[in-house]
This record gives C-alpha cells, structure tokens and sequence, in this order.
C-alpha cells in the first residue's frame, strides 16, 4: 500500500527551527519571529515552527519516497546539535556525517534547486524543439500526418506541432506530475551528498550577536571579497553556510573547525540569509535582529528593482 501524500512540506527542518523559539504566553507553546523579505514593513506575529519554512506540494508526486530519504537524516540531527551545544561536535564521526548531509538536505530541498531545475527543463524543452524543426522536419511533417491528417504549410505549424509532440512525450507528462522533479531531487541529494563527503566541517559562534535562518537557508559563497557573494554553483563556493541555532553556524570548508566569527562577519552571514530568502527569515523573538533584517531587505528591494 502506497504512504499518503504529504501536502505540507518543510523545506526547513523543524529541528533547526526549533532552535530559534522561546516559550511564549502561557499555552501558545514554543514561537519564532518570521520575517516578510519581501515586505519589509510588514509586521508578523509570532509563530511556532510548525507554521514555518514549508511549502504546499514540494514535492508533489510520490512525497512519501523524498520524506522517507530527509527523515533518514533528520532523525539523527537532535544527537549531533547537542554535541555541538556541548562543543563535541568531532567527539564522533557520526555527528559530522549528519551535520554535514544536514547541510546538503537544505541545500538541495530548497527553492532555490526547484527554480534551477525548472529553468533547466525549460531551457532543455526549447532546445529540442528547435532541434526537432532543424535536424528532423521530415519525421515531424510524416508525425503531423499520422496524427492529424494534415500537411504542415510552412515552419510556424511545423514548430507548433513540434512543440505537441514534446507536450505528448513521456518526459513531459513526468514533468507535469512532478514524477521527474521527485527524481531529481533525490539524485541530486545523493550526488551532492557525494561531493560534500571530500569537504570538511566548520562549526562556528558568534563572538556578539545571533544569526537567523532563510527559508532557503543552505547557501553557497564566496568569502574572497566583501560583501559575500553567493548562490553560485557548488563546485565554484569557497563554503556552504547553513545556522542551526542563534549562537551556531555551519559551513563546509577545508578543514574541520570549531570556531568564533566576529561581528562583521556575523551581519555578513545574516545578510546572505535575507539576500538568499526566498520569501522569509526567522529569528529568536529576543535576538534584537528585525532593525537589520528590515535594512538588508530594503537593499536586496532595491538591489532588484534596479536591475
């Protein structure tokens, strides 16, 4: 019998999201601070990491195959945060091993890896098209036949028909349903994962302040100049930074590292979170943060607007 799908997904694990609660009034449970990037004057209520950081059918066909894959890792994470709470995280293999898929979990779960593959399949999808007219407009002519009875007059309906028999292909119809985005994902995951293995484990604090966490919070970064730039391919980033809490701060590097970072560097993280973003931060409702984020935000608004 086949699991049930699973319309709301978290795309940020709560266990991460957890770190960034205190207990609220009395019976509103453990809540964050959410912060509209998008909307920076907008004021949000606080929320509990329940409502946080998911999306409506991320993965729309078969969700219960790419749960059952970030559960494998998500489950071992309470055990290695609090070797890292306790500044053990390299007293076990173990625990670098799931900081460091933790790491890739939300680097490739994210909105950022379904707007590439998105992208990609588009940019694939025109690409056949205009190979099909150039390379095989006789078969595409005898298809049209076949199929309507009709000759194709010129290149414009030898195009359109082209571009019906790419709607009618198998690869198609699993793009539709999210068949072949489900595959992706956790091909993806498993090859990243791969690629992650030959890179070693920062773990880092704050000398002052907190970090907060995007909802696409595993980001990719240059740290050869200031401010960091980011989002770029995994095999061209100096590091990939995710926070787990408000006083720690994961990165894949050269070599394994339990550190401080100064302040500087501190707003520097913060600010890729809020850049990255695909819609909302989240912090401790005590972290003292929302001037900043509102500042960065109204930049990365402006920084958009401008291009």
């Amino acid at each position: 019998m086949q699991a049930a799908h699973i319309s709301k997904q978290h795309l940020v694990s709560q266990v991460l999201l957890r770190q960034f609660t205190m207990l609220g009034p009395k019976g509103s449970g453990w809540q964050l601070q959410p912060f509209d990037v998008c909307n920076p004057e907008r004021r949000l209520k606080l929320k509990g990491p329940g409502a946080c950081g998911a999306a409506k059918d991320f993965v729309a066909f078969d969700s219960a195959s790419a749960e059952e894959l970030w559960g494998s890792v998500e489950t071992r994470v309470p055990a290695a945060l609090a070797a890292v709470q306790a500044c053990t995280p390299f007293s076990d293999p173990v625990h670098v091993e799931v900081l460091r898929d933790l790491i890739v979990l939300h680097y490739v779960r994210s909105h950022r890896y379904r707007g590439v593959y998105s992208n990609a399949f588009e940019t694939v999808r025109v690409n056949v098209r205009s190979e099909l007219i150039r390379q095989y407009p006789e078969d595409v002519r005898r298809a049209a036949l076949r199929q309507t009875g009709f000759h194709l007059p010129g290149s414009g309906s030898l195009g359109s028909f082209a571009e019906r028999l790419i709607e009618q292909s198998e690869v198609t119809q699993d793009f539709g349903t999210g068949k072949l985005f489900r595959t992706s994902i956790e091909n993806m995951f498993n090859k990243v994962r791969a690629m992650a293995s030959k890179w070693q484990l920062e773990v880092l604090t704050p000398e002052n302040g907190q970090f907060l966490i995007g909802d696409s919070p595993a980001v990719t970064v240059r740290t050869d100049s200031m401010p960091f730039s980011y989002n770029m391919a995994f095999g061209d980033a100096h590091a990939i930074v995710l926070p787990i809490g408000p006083r720690h701060l994961l990165a894949l590097g050269p070599k394994n590292l339990l550190g401080t970072i100064p302040q500087a560097l501190v707003d520097e993280a913060n600010t890729v979170q809020i850049l990255a973003a695909d819609r909302y931060a989240y912090m401790h409702p005590r972290s003292g943060l929302e001037t900043f984020a509102r500042a960065k935000a109204r930049q990365r608004h402006a920084d958009r607007a401008s291009r």
